[in-house]
């Protein structure tokens, strides 16, 4: 084609158009909705229909964004452990010794399992629960079996410090610490109040062996 001028007439290029259908929700705002719903009725009972409808999206728009529900969970998992659980890891990192990691631990939970505006309980130990998808099952035990070697591992390091006696059972221990964090989860679940669950950490705290000082 030619210009009145003879001159030949340029082609604008077209813009390309954009790859997909534009996302039209919130990714962080659907995730946050996700997990309070896996919170509260575990994995095994939240289905994808179930997800759609609190996340507020489509099927489509659900696995375009997070993959399957399995995924999804995973992530869920992750950002549940940073925002809501990492109360047992800072306790480990901060206070000067097992006993005080465990006591602030447990207070911690006894807070953090009984605060309004999301579940009660901790999400890892509710998910596991009538759980009958093996992987999933096992990734949460491998969280909550973590969370005991660490436990066990900074116990044994105060046996070596000379602040537990030589004889503690670490291995014990720690598992016994374990058994009171998912029973609190449990007993927030039923109803038990913040009061309550810390009257039960410091029952729990009674049992430990004493050599050296400690400010828990």
């Amino acid at each position: 084609m030619v210009n009145d001028d003879g001159t030949a007439k340029t082609r604008a290029k077209a813009a390309p158009r954009p790859r997909g259908r534009p996302r039209s929700f919130d990714r962080e705002t659907a995730l946050e909705k996700a997990l309070l719903a896996f919170w509260e009725h575990g994995y095994e009972a939240t289905s994808v229909s179930d997800l759609t409808r609190v996340m507020d999206i489509g099927a489509p728009s659900l696995y375009a964004a997070f993959g399957d529900k399995r995924s999804l969970f995973d992530e869920v998992v992750r950002v549940y452990g940073t925002r809501y659980g990492s109360f047992t890891e800072r306790a480990l990192a901060e206070e000067p010794t097992a006993r005080d990691a465990v006591a602030r631990t447990l207070r911690e939970a006894a807070t953090a399992y009984t605060e309004p505006g999301h579940p009660h309980g901790c999400l890892v130990v509710h998910a596991a629960a009538n759980c009958s998808t093996p992987e999933v099952e096992q990734s949460l035990r491998d969280r909550r079996n973590a969370n005991i070697a660490a436990f066990e591992q900074r116990i044994k390091a105060d046996v070596a410090a000379g602040v537990l006696p030589a004889d503690t059972d670490a291995a014990a221990l720690a598992r016994h610490t374990g058994a009171m964090i998912q029973g609190m989860s449990q007993q927030a679940r039923d109803g038990a109040s913040r009061e309550e669950l810390e009257a039960v950490a410091e029952i729990a705290l009674s049992i430990w062996p004493r050599t050296g000082t400690h400010t828990g």
